[in-house]
């Protein structure tokens, strides 16, 4: 059951967070750097929220994935990166609490 949770967390975050790095201007090989920073940070976040559900468990987790993709984006000369990273962050977190809302 975790790894369908996973798969679908990532589908979600890499369809949501892809569009917003393309409407940032991102193409190319900027554009799939944003798919692996968040193959990368994804799964990890999840994970972790599965072991610690409180708010302020997923705000560190979400704070730092932004933090650790700003800095991936910022080494690889992604223009605005910090404000990318959480940008794209923040429309894909309240994309999931509005779908899990809704569910």
């Amino acid at each position: 059951m975790i790894w369908k949770a996973l798969a679908l967390s990532l589908a979600l975050t890499l369809g949501i967070e892809g569009a917003v790095a393309w409407l940032w201007g991102l193409r190319g090989r900027a554009l799939w750097l944003c798919v692996l920073v968040n193959t990368m940070t994804n799964p990890a976040v999840v994970l972790l929220h599965q072991r610690f559900p409180s708010w302020g468990a997923t705000a560190a987790l979400e704070l730092s994935a932004a933090a650790a993709e700003g800095f991936c984006y910022a080494r690889f000369g992604v223009r605005r990166a910090w404000g990318l990273a959480v940008t794209a962050n923040g429309v894909s977190f309240g994309a999931g609490l509005l779908l899990n809302w809704l569910l």
